[in-house]
């Protein structure tokens, strides 16, 4: 059966899906919340949580990233946001919070021209390393081939390369491209890279070697490309079809599995819990993390698009505040809107269909839901 629409006699459209389209099922099994395991594995880092935060300044300080990783999630920092160009950007990050809207982006495009400071990419890495807990950081395919070798240098343990949207077959007529397989081939430690919304994207980059690839387009909550460049991926659709390029690449590579990290749209725990359920092993939270009263973005969230220089797609949202990070994570919860306890939502829905490890809850049976929730 085919799933496209016609737009009119000369387009047509395949029909895509949100999180919020889609529903689990329960089967015929139930279990204990307890005999649950929601912990996964990326190369030789194992995590007691499948989360990981996003490389934003509203999300991540060094600190924040230290406290996801003793609570046994990957706390990934923005190697080009704030930490990296200012010694301490503490009364900075009061500052935005602080701003009117009409003035948000532009106070904050001269915020972030401050040029990044390799000194400080070593010492906010080796900050991170100093707690104990598995090291990440983030560059966009752009920065990635001034900076990389800083990040490795300081002893990063996971490499992220996170854009917009990221390709294997970027074409520019002015500058060399960033050669993902080349780089990551060369490199000593397993490489993240995304976003990719389609199978055909997603099977490339993992041929690149690529230990992981995130998913997502424009669907977070600070984003605005669907309204400045009429470019989105609705999650549920996007996370299935990159799944079924990791499956497809497994035997085409005779066994290399490649994780996929839902990246956009999970702002809530059952958004978390579809995520896994269309077959993601992990997912990067931004805007559910910003909740956190030791989020730095003091209630607010942005990323990187916010502040572009020359065409800006996100904007500086108010999230609020929902309670500590720990409750956040692991209750308990005040109020049923899914901002808190995102892990025990996880670990329920898991034992109320019967499914005791992450990898087995891909397969639960997922419909399309007959209602948009509140």
């Amino acid at each position: 059966m085919s799933n496209e629409i016609e737009i009119g006699r000369g387009k047509r459209g395949r029909r895509a899906f949100s999180f919020d389209d889609v529903a689990v099922v329960p089967s015929r099994r139930t279990r204990d919340p307890e005999e649950v395991s929601v912990g996964w594995q990326i190369d030789a880092y194992h995590f007691e949580l499948p989360i990981l935060a996003a490389p934003m300044d509203s999300v991540m300080s060094p600190a924040t990233a230290v406290a996801l990783g003793n609570h046994g999630g990957l706390g990934v920092l923005d190697l080009e946001g704030l930490w990296t160009r200012y010694d301490d950007p503490t009364a900075l990050l009061e500052e935005i919070a602080a701003l009117e809207p009409v003035e948000a982006t532009r106070r904050m495009q001269e915020i972030y021209a401050e040029p990044i400071k390799p000194e400080l990419i070593t010492q906010r890495l080796k900050e991170i390393r100093a707690a104990g807990v598995t090291v990440a950081g983030a560059l966009s395919p752009q920065r990635t081939q001034e900076h990389y070798q800083t990040v490795v240098d300081a002893g990063v343990d996971l490499f992220v390369i996170r854009g917009t949207t990221v390709s294997a077959e970027h074409v520019s007529g002015v500058a060399e491209p960033l050669n993902l397989k080349r780089f990551i081939y060369e490199l000593d430690v397993p490489v993240v890279v995304g976003g990719a919304s389609t199978y055909t994207a997603a099977l490339h980059l993992m041929r690149t070697g690529a230990a992981g690839v995130l998913v997502g387009f424009g669907g977070g909550a600070a984003h605005t490309t669907r309204v400045s460049l009429g470019i989105h991926a609705p999650m549920a659709t996007a996370v299935a079809d990159v799944a079924a390029a990791r499956r497809d690449y497994l035997d085409e590579s005779g066994g290399r599995y490649v994780h996929v990290i839902a990246d956009g749209g999970v702002g809530r725990s059952g958004d978390l819990v579809k995520a896994v359920a269309c077959g993601a092993d992990a997912v990067m939270l931004g805007a559910a993390l910003a909740r956190a009263e030791e989020a730095p973005g003091h209630g607010w969230h942005w990323g990187s698009e916010a502040h572009h220089a020359q065409l800006p797609r996100g904007e500086r949202v108010r999230v609020g505040t929902a309670g500590t990070l720990e409750e956040i994570l692991f209750g308990p919860g005040r109020q049923a809107d899914g901002t808190l306890n995102l892990v025990g939502a996880l670990r329920r829905a898991m034992a109320t269909t019967g499914y005791s490890d992450v990898k087995e809850f891909q397969r639960v049976e997922v419909v399309v839901s007959p209602y948009q929730p509140r």
